[in-house]
């Protein structure tokens, strides 16, 4: 590991551009629930069939209440130091380029740089109107986005009392861990459009069936295919697997690229392998890539106020 950590360090030294792809696996020390893996208040319901525009059309309260939980949930938790390191490697480093597929926002809460972020699937945080004929795109870190979205925690509630159930320990109440019968939300309680004041503000986030953004795809596209070579690409806390992650793999690594995989499994492997000057460091990212950037970025600290 020590040998492996040196050679990376020596080559992050001198890499002039530098690509990283960024999956679920970067916030996992945040504590985040995964997509797939939501807590007690969705336990009954499935997660992938609640993501879509259909979904949204056939009961947008109960798509909005799926994702006041997201959210809730994504700012309750706190950047760690992969997503600290990361953002200072994006300030320090003149070329470098994150695209990351989390919708969650630790990124951006790591103060890393905007221009060097690109979003796939967008983020939580992000609100766009479903009216035609309105164009408003907005953030909005409310939370609840709108009253009748309030996730029911408080147990002495008497609005709430009788739809909570927590499991045996009642002292440390979570909701990831409560099973909550859902209240009936109507479209009349949803968040409206602060623009035209007539459409829905939906999550402005990529759901099933929905194209991925051009304006990401473009940015990425356009850096990997620089005159210039790229001299490292960084997965981290992703498989990448599928298109089109598995695709910048193979495409950096057309352009020079070596590749170093941050990863918890080491069956996590990018879909075209590893060569033999690539490196895979397994374990948690949080621990990980502070020390095998710390050449470049100095030490890096969890901070103890929140960000």
């Amino acid at each position: 590991m020590s040998s492996d950590i040196e050679s990376f360090a020596a080559h992050l030294q001198s890499s002039q551009r530098i690509l990283a792809l960024i999956g679920a696996g970067l916030s996992a020390s945040s504590g985040l629930p995964t997509f797939r893996g939501a807590g007690g208040l969705w336990r009954t319901h499935d997660a992938t069939s609640l993501a879509t525009p259909e979904a949204f059309s056939r009961d947008p309260g109960l798509v909005w209440q799926f994702y006041s939980y997201r959210r809730h949930m994504a700012l309750k938790a706190q950047p760690n130091r992969a997503h600290l390191a990361l953002a200072e490697l994006a300030r320090k480093h003149p070329a470098f380029l994150a695209l990351s597929q989390n919708v969650d926002g630790l990124s951006q809460r790591a103060k890393h740089p905007a221009e060097k972020l690109q979003l796939l699937h967008g983020s939580l945080f992000n609100v766009k109107c479903t009216s035609f004929y309105c164009s408003y795109h907005g953030q909005n870190f409310t939370d609840p986005i709108a009253p009748a979205l309030k996730i029911p925690l408080d147990e002495s509630d008497p609005t709430t009392k009788d739809a909570l159930h927590t499991k045996q320990d009642r002292k440390e109440l979570d909701i990831a861990d409560a099973e909550v019968r859902l209240p009936s939300v109507t479209t009349a309680d949803l968040p409206l459009c602060p623009k035209c004041q007539e459409g829905l503000l939906r999550p402005g986030v990529v759901w099933f069936g929905e194209s991925l953004p051009s304006k990401v795809l473009n940015a990425v596209d356009s850096f990997i295919n620089d005159s210039e070579k790229i001299d490292l690409i960084m997965v981290i806390g992703t498989s990448a697997s599928v298109y089109p992650a598995a695709a910048y793999v193979d495409d950096a690594r057309e352009k020079g690229a070596r590749v170093a995989v941050i990863n918890a499994a080491r069956a996590d492997e990018p879909a075209g392998g590893l060569d033999d000057n690539d490196w895979f460091f397994e374990g948690d990212a949080a621990q990980i890539l502070p020390e095998i950037l710390k050449g470049v970025i100095g030490e890096v600290e969890q901070p103890t106020e929140k960000l």
